[in-house]
C-alpha cells in the first residue's frame, strides 16, 4: 500500500501529482540561494506544482580537497532558515554525521542521507530519531531491493516518514546509468520514490579533479522518471550552471525550467490518470 508523507500542505505519494525538490547543489551565498528559491517558487506556483527547496550547506564528498564545499552548517542553516521564513517553502539539505542531525533538524523539514552514506547505520538512526521526514538516497553501488534494509533501520527507531531516492547506478568508471525498473522495485517498500534526475546524468570524477555531467539529457530522463510514476522529481537548478561552484555540468538552467515543468505536469497527469489543465 502506498504511503503518503505529509509536509505541511504538501503530500508526497507515488499515487499523487509529483512534487518538485529543486535548488542549487550547494549554497554559494545568501543572495543566490534566496534568489534561486524565489524564482523556482514563482514558476511552481504558477504551474501549481508543490515545491521543496534543496541546497547543501556542506558538500562533504567533493572529488578534490580543494573543491568548494559550501558555507558550513551554522551559516548554511541560517540561510535555509531565511529561505523558509521569507518564502514559506520547506527546505532540504544533506546530513553527513550523527552529530549534525539534531542541529539540522531545528531548521530542515527534510534531512537527507547522501547516497554514499546510505548504509551508515548510526547516521540513519540519528536522522530517524529527530522525527523529521528523511530522504534516503540509494547509493550508486546498491541494488534497488537492498534499500529495504535502510528503511528497516529507520523504522526500527519509530520513524516512518521516509522518502527513497533513485539517482542512477555506477556503470563502469566515471559514469552512471538509470535503470527505471529500480523505481518500481523501490516502490515495493510502500514509501514514496523520488527520482534524482540531476545526479543521474553526473559523471563522477569525470573531469579528474571534479565531476562532469551531461545536463543535456536532464529533460529526457525527467520525462522517463515521471512516466515511471515517481512521487517527486529531484532536480538541481542553477541560474548559471557554467559558473556554479559545485556540480555545474549536471545542473539544469533556471531559464529552461518552466517549459520543462509544464510538460512534466501534463505527462504526470496522464500517467496518474488525473489529467489537469494549467
Amino acid at each position: 500500500m502506498d504511503k503518503t508523507i505529509r509536509l505541511g500542505t504538501i503530500q508526497i505519494s507515488n499515487a499523487k501529482p509529483f512534487v518538485l525538490i529543486a535548488g542549487p547543489c550547494v549554497i554559494e551565498n545568501r543572495r543566490m540561494a534566496l534568489g534561486t528559491a524565489s524564482a523556482i517558487k514563482k514558476i511552481t506556483a504558477a504551474l501549481r506544482i508543490p515545491f521543496i527547496f534543496k541546497a547543501s550547506y556542506d558538500k562533504a564528498n567533493r572529488t578534490s580537497v580543494s573543491s568548494f564545499r559550501g558555507p558550513g552548517i551554522d551559516k548554511g542553516l541560517d540561510i535555509l532558515r531565511e529561505v523558509k521564513a521569507t518564502l514559506g517553502v520547506p527546505v532540504l539539505s544533506d546530513v553527513h554525521t550523527p552529530r549534525e542531525a539534531a542541529l539540522a533538524a531545528k531548521v530542515l523539514d527534510i534531512l537527507q542521507i547522501p547516497a554514499f552514506l546510505c548504509r551508515q547505520t548510526d547516521l540513519i538512526c540519528a536522522v530517524a530519531d529527530t522525527g523529521k521526514v528523511m530522504n534516503i538516497k540509494k547509493g550508486q553501488f546498491l541494488a534497488p531491493s537492498d534499500i529495504a534494509q535502510a528503511v528497516k533501520k529507520a523504522e526500527s527507531r519509530g520513524n516512518k516518514k521516509i522518502l527513497l531516492t533513485e539517482r542512477g547506478a555506477s556503470f563502469g568508471y566515471n559514469n552512471l546509468v538509470s535503470d527505471f525498473r529500480s523505481l518500481a522495485i523501490m516502490k515495493k517498500t510502500g514509501y514514496p520514490v523520488v527520482y534524482d534526475v540531476s545526479h543521474s546524468v553526473q559523471q563522477p570524477g569525470g573531469l579528474g579533479a571534479a565531476s562532469g555531467g551531461s545536463s543535456e539529457f536532464i529533460p529526457l530522463l525527467a520525462r522517463c522518471g515521471i512516466a515511471a510514476g515517481c512521487s517527486a522529481l529531484f532536480m538541481e537548478v542553477h541560474p548559471q550552471p557554467r559558473t556554479a561552484l559545485s556540480d555545474g555540468p549536471n545542473m539544469f538552467s533556471l531559464a529552461k525550467l518552466k517549459p520543462l515543468l509544464r510538460d512534466l505536469k501534463t505527462l504526470d497527469a496522464v500517467v496518474k490518470n488525473k489529467l489537469q489543465t494549467v
